[in-house]
């Protein structure tokens, strides 16, 4: 009896152990020397990811989202929960679609991204439940001057801040529950906060704390000197922030209530949480409202920073225009104190070359929205065709992604976009510096600029001599720096092929007319070279 006790424990303990062996690391953001990775199972991942519609998380609809990710080769969806849905009566919780989107997710062996659509979805409350939205004078919006109604929620009113907190706190607590592999990697709280048409609340409460003391948190110093502030000032919010004043009292108030939101969540399940910003002209600096007032622009990161400290990434949701203020905004939002992620991005098949630059800021992920079509007829064709720019890059991205992530935390990865003037750009490279060209064809060395600037190029840095290339439309040359300027070089090897499992592996080797021109010519379909150089 002794020994078959003694049998049956241990063969309980190797189950035990087995199965502890299967349960991943759960998904965080980690920092190094100011870069950013997004661990997932223990390793950096790089989300390469479609954003569904805000109608198109229901069961019935997930067949052409499924549709759209297989076509984009991406390994991430992300895709909203619906309070309304969640929560259709109070305290009592429907996760039925949860359910179904973690089954299908891991039926396509893809990760999701939660976005959750509750106090604030554009601004609006529009996604709060019914029961909430019947009771306007206990869940109130916010005021505008003059007493003017305003279609945003209050950041100052308690009972939606309490109904909030306990909805996210339960969401966390299924998905703990329900997704111990962690096919949710990260969540976004509520959806572009703030508020338009107006810079503040103006309501009677919202006055009060106006005209009282501003926040110790921002006070510090730091917060003050990231802010253009003396670092003493002290007092209320028009004392200290001047003509900034509402727009910053307004970013405090709903960045302190997401805050107060995200932390309960955490609480209950520690994943990543971000918020995402719609953006303001980053070129610029102008003023409220003629942008949403109140979320995470560019220039109030420092504000959200110090409210909402349980929020691990903010980021920024791209439609601008203009190479200039996309990188711009891209810049701003690559920070020693904040990962690069971008959530949304137009589908627009010109903004599939700014997940380059992304990517080698270190960035953690890159995501077009509206992937299963935004057309009003549904356009099956012409939702292929503009999928067809990023799911080409995703294609040759996806088997090394955790490269790239790695590549990209280590500070490994230069990359150049093709801008609207179809200029020339290099990239130092310590020995040597490489040189990018934008065309679609080549006659020598005549070349035939892109119709719309669409060129890219990324130079990963495996060692002083050898690296891998990846880009399309684009010519791409070399000359030695530093001790062998001027001397004579050459192509070592040049090889294209493509990762798999962490190796290159060569499809051929390019010579002859594909580099005698200074450097190989890539076209419209995106490759992987590995080059090597050497100085005769």
């Amino acid at each position: 009896m002794k020994r078959t006790l003694a049998l049956c424990l241990s063969l309980f303990g190797l189950t035990a152990f087995a199965k502890s062996q299967t349960i991943s690391p759960i998904p965080k953001v980690i920092e190094k020397n100011g870069r950013h990775a997004l661990l997932v199972d223990g390793k950096p991942f790089l989300m390469l990811g479609g954003q569904a519609h805000n109608s198109s998380a229901w069961p019935g609809m997930m067949p052409q989202v499924w549709q759209a990710m297989d076509a984009m080769h991406a390994n991430t969806l992300e895709v909203p929960l619906y309070w309304e849905q969640i929560e259709p009566q109070q305290g009592k919780f429907d996760f039925s679609v949860v359910d179904t989107l973690l089954k299908q997710a891991r039926a396509h062996k893809v990760r999701l991204v939660l976005l959750w659509f509750a106090t604030w979805k554009n601004g609006s409350n529009h996604y709060m439940p019914a029961w909430m939205k019947a009771q306007s004078a206990k869940y109130p919006n916010i005021e505008g001057k003059g007493g003017k109604v305003i279609d945003s929620p209050s950041p100052h009113a308690e009972a939606t801040l309490e109904a909030d907190t306990r909805a996210f706190a339960t969401v966390m607590r299924y998905l703990k529950k329900a997704d111990p592999q962690h096919t949710v990697i990260m969540v976004q709280v509520e959806n572009e906060p703030g508020a338009w048409d107006t810079v503040r609340d103006y309501s009677p409460l919202a006055q009060k704390l106006f005209d009282g003391a501003v926040p110790p948190q921002l006070l510090k110093p730091q917060v003050l000197k990231a802010l253009n502030r003396p670092t003493d000032a002290t007092g209320n919010w028009q004392k200290v922030f001047g003509n900034r004043a509402e727009e910053y009292f307004h970013a405090w108030s709903v960045a302190y209530y997401i805050g107060k939101v995200a932390a309960a969540g955490k609480a209950e399940y520690g994943l990543p949480l971000y918020v995402n910003a719609a953006l303001r002209d980053p070129l610029t600096d102008p003023m409220p409202p003629s942008y949403e007032s109140g979320g995470p622009t560019d220039n109030v990161i420092p504000i959200w920073k110090a409210a909402a400290p349980a929020i691990d990434v903010l980021s920024p949701d791209i439609y601008l225009q203009g190479s200039e203020r996309i990188m711009k905004v891209i810049e701003l939002y690559d920070r020693a104190d904040n990962a690069l992620f971008v959530p949304e991005a137009s589908l627009a098949p010109h903004m599939s070359r700014y997940m380059y630059d992304v990517i080698a800021r270190g960035g953690i992920g890159f995501s077009p929205f509206g992937i299963d079509s935004n057309l009003p007829d549904g356009k099956k064709a012409e939702t292929v065709e503009r999928l067809a720019p990023f799911g080409q890059e995703y294609k040759v991205f996806a088997p090394m992604m955790r490269e790239l992530a790695a590549w990209g935390f280590d500070g490994k990865i230069k990359a150049v976009v093709e801008r609207e003037d179809n200029a020339a750009q290099t990239m130092d490279l310590g020995a040597w510096q490489a040189k990018v060209t934008f065309g679609s064809k080549w006659n020598g060395n005549d070349v035939t600029l892109n119709a719309t600037p669409s060129g890219k190029a990324m130079v990963v840095k495996l060692s002083e001599n050898e690296f891998v290339v990846i880009g399309s439309l684009c010519h791409i040359t070399f000359k030695p720096l530093g001790a062998n300027e001027g001397k004579v070089w050459q192509y070592l090897k040049v090889e294209e092929g493509r990762y798999e499992n962490g190796v290159f592996k060569a499809l051929r080797i390019l010579n002859g007319d594909e580099t005698d021109w200074g450097g190989p010519r890539i076209g419209q379909t995106p490759v992987v070279l590995k080059i090597s150089l050497v100085v005769r």
